[in-house]
């Protein structure tokens, strides 16, 4: 009797054969969404991306070979905490502390957006000169939403108070946001319209010229654009295409030392496996773009 293969095993990519000694980018998946304010769902966001990506093809065809092949490793689901937002971000600090110390880039996967702030504390706690490009819908600048300072509206302001944000994409925020943006020295905010109005490229150019030599990158899907990714807790109108979105990380990666990357906000519908797909795959053109410059 003919058996057919088995699934490839359940880890980013489906890499049959993972060494973590060998490995250049280590995945750390967070299910995590207790301050979620809408659509809730995101906890199963990094089993989604994880999944989808062991249907995808590994060599890249823009690049010319196989990222897969750097090394890609993908540690068990971190357990959130039930206490409170502080604690799964104290959580995901020290995860990822453990990635940088052992010399491997961090991948993270969530999971509501409050979880990159633990990341951001990591890589600024292990770096110097570090600056945060937040790609989003939302503006996330606010002090406090719903009882807390560590709600996912409110992680780019916390992201602030450690060192300098760059924003790009955002099309949704509060007049209170609003005001603080203006007054901010430390937040520096490029609207979609504005990408619109004055030409993506050039935008796009000044955005990453306003960044510091080593740069964190945040990456909420609802920065895409909902008939891109329909499969997020609050999709907002007008956000980037795929090809849009490529360009971003390609020239950041390019222009800048990319020193973490996160992909959060996923929140699966069951039976529509597109956007699942679309958030596996940008996170592997990522990893693609980021070491084909270490090639």
């Amino acid at each position: 009797m003919k058996l057919l293969h088995a699934l490839p095993p359940f880890n980013f990519c489906g890499i049959e054969s993972m060494d973590f000694g060998q490995c250049k980018a280590v995945v750390l998946p967070v299910p995590y969404d207790s301050t979620t304010s809408y659509n809730p769902g995101t906890r199963n966001g990094p089993h989604a991306i994880i999944q989808a990506s062991r249907n995808m093809e590994l060599y890249d065809e823009e690049l010319g070979f196989t990222p897969a092949e750097m090394g890609i490793f993908t540690l068990e689901e971190l357990e959130p905490s039930m206490k409170s937002p502080e604690d799964t971000i104290a959580r995901v600090e020290e995860a990822v502390a453990e990635i940088l110390e052992s010399g491997k880039f961090p991948v993270v996967f969530g999971g509501e957006h409050s979880i990159s702030l633990g990341a951001v504390r990591a890589v600024n706690e292990h770096f110097e000169d570090v600056s945060v490009l937040h790609l989003d819908a939302h503006a996330d600048c606010r002090d406090e939403y719903e009882g807390t300072k560590y709600s996912h509206a409110c992680v780019a302001r916390r992201f602030s108070e450690i060192c300098p944000v760059v924003q790009l994409g955002i099309r949704s925020l509060s007049a209170g946001e609003a005001d603080f943006l203006k007054k901010s020295g430390a937040v520096k905010t490029f609207f979609m319209h504005e990408l619109r109005k004055e030409g993506f490229e050039q935008t796009i150019d000044n955005a990453i010229s306003s960044l510091s030599d080593r740069v964190y990158i945040s990456f909420d899907i609802d920065a895409m654009d909902p008939s891109a990714v329909p499969a997020t807790g609050t999709p907002e109108p007008g956000g980037f295409l795929w090809n849009e979105a490529l360009q971003v990380l390609r020239k950041v990666c390019e222009q800048k030392e990319v020193i973490g990357f996160d992909l959060v906000e996923l929140s699966p519908i069951p039976g529509m496996s597109a956007s699942d797909f679309l958030a596996a795959k940008l996170a592997y053109k990522f990893i693609g773009y980021k070491f084909k410059q270490s090639e």
